[in-house]
């Protein structure tokens, strides 16, 4: 049966309703966003190895994709294992008697103090710091059923996001079939860049992020133990976990490890704290320029790299509106809304669109000495 298409003015209408009703749900069900932003970026993280394993074992999908929770969850608990197992066996904790600790602590608090003609007395002023604190958690305590209620929204929250992320996993295919298959024939090539485009953007953040952080630890571990920064791992690790907040992540670790070698000092070579920390500022000052113009384009590529005032910008926007979350998202959320806002530009003005990965390539392949040396055998 010929269908009668609709006029202009119904498309119009219709199209606005639909909005109108998006924005209702978004703001009606407000709690809900965050969670399911969260279960979308742990499917598209795991997919690719639950598609990997499944490729090398014969198991069913929901068993392989059990396997990879059970995975990732012995990672998640065994590193932070490994590190205070680590702390443990080369700090070990001073012996203190906590008996002498009291027994300090009750004299001091005995005696009267006189400065400047005051006369002070400690137990007084204990007493005093007591009562208001009593005062102050009062409503604390009175309000435990609120703290037990967000304790176990909590709870529903990470069941809810597992349970979400777990079936996102299980139907990949069918929901990218499902959404190719409700395009528009004549929109069919767009759809197709822009599908490209935005998983290109995510896939060089989530997956290239992660090599670019052991990248940049293995780099700091092996300047930190050369030059004897201390807590050459742990500032190690603290470098490439920064790596995943682009342009304020390098100036929080350097003020940091300017901190512990102006403090500290170097644990093997003596040379005074502050020149130490002229040493380490400079190497960081030379190292930022070889992270934003060679580690970055060639690991994670040009998609993500944006200007950092703009960058800084959407770290505030995206802290003001998702929280802690939108900190690391800023990056790849700006990149996918410049592909958005390029097209819709080109649109309006009628002017021809272009995928950001024909405007912006990524830069080109350095062929080292002992690959050109192998070309020419395999020519000849």
């Amino acid at each position: 049966m010929k269908r009668a298409s609709w006029p202009y003015a119904t498309k119009l209408t219709v199209s606005l309703l639909i909005l109108v009703f998006i924005i209702y749900l978004l703001t009606r069900f407000q709690a809900f966003i965050i969670p399911i932003i969260i279960s979308v970026i742990i499917a598209y993280v795991l997919n690719p190895l639950v598609n990997l394993i499944q490729k090398n074992i014969r198991l069913p999908r929901v068993m392989i994709i059990i396997l990879t929770y059970l995975l990732v969850l012995a990672f998640l608990i065994g590193i932070p294992y490994l590190i205070v197992t680590f702390i443990s066996r080369n700090f070990p904790t001073t012996q203190i008697n906590p008996q002498d600790i009291i027994i300090s602590i009750q004299n001091s608090l005995a005696k009267q103090y006189v400065i400047f003609g005051i006369t002070i007395h400690p137990s007084n002023l204990v007493d005093q710091a007591i009562n208001s604190l009593q005062t102050l958690l009062s409503p604390v305590i009175g309000q435990t059923v609120i703290i037990l209620r967000d304790i176990l929204t909590s709870i529903i929250a990470i069941v809810f996001i597992i349970i979400i992320s777990f079936f996102l996993i299980r139907d990949s295919a069918r929901l990218d079939e499902w959404f190719t298959a409700r395009v528009p024939p004549a929109y069919k090539p767009e759809y197709d860049w822009f599908r490209s485009e935005i998983n290109q953007i995510w896939n060089a953040f989530f997956r290239g992020q992660i090599l670019l952080a052991a990248v940049v630890t293995a780099i700091w571990f092996v300047i930190g133990m050369i030059l004897g920064l201390p807590f050459a791992w742990a500032m190690a690790i603290f470098a490439g976990f920064m790596e995943f907040f682009p342009s304020i992540g390098h100036g929080i670790w350097l003020v940091v490890a300017a901190l512990l070698a102006l403090l500290l000092g170097s644990t093997w070579i003596s040379i005074p704290h502050w020149v130490f920390m002229l040493i380490i500022i400079g190497l960081y000052t030379l190292f930022e320029p070889f992270d934003d113009y060679y580690l970055i384009p060639r690991i994670i590529g040009s998609k993500v790299h944006l200007p950092p005032l703009v960058v800084i910008l959407g770290i505030v926007a995206g802290a003001l509106l998702a929280g802690i979350i939108g900190i690391p998202l800023a990056a790849p959320t700006i990149a996918t809304l410049r592909v958005i806002g390029q097209y819709l530009y080109a649109n309006l003005f009628d002017m021809e669109w272009s995928p950001v990965s024909s405007v912006e390539p990524l830069p080109p392949r350095r062929h080292y000495w002992w690959q050109r040396t192998q070309k020419r055998e395999d020519l000849s």
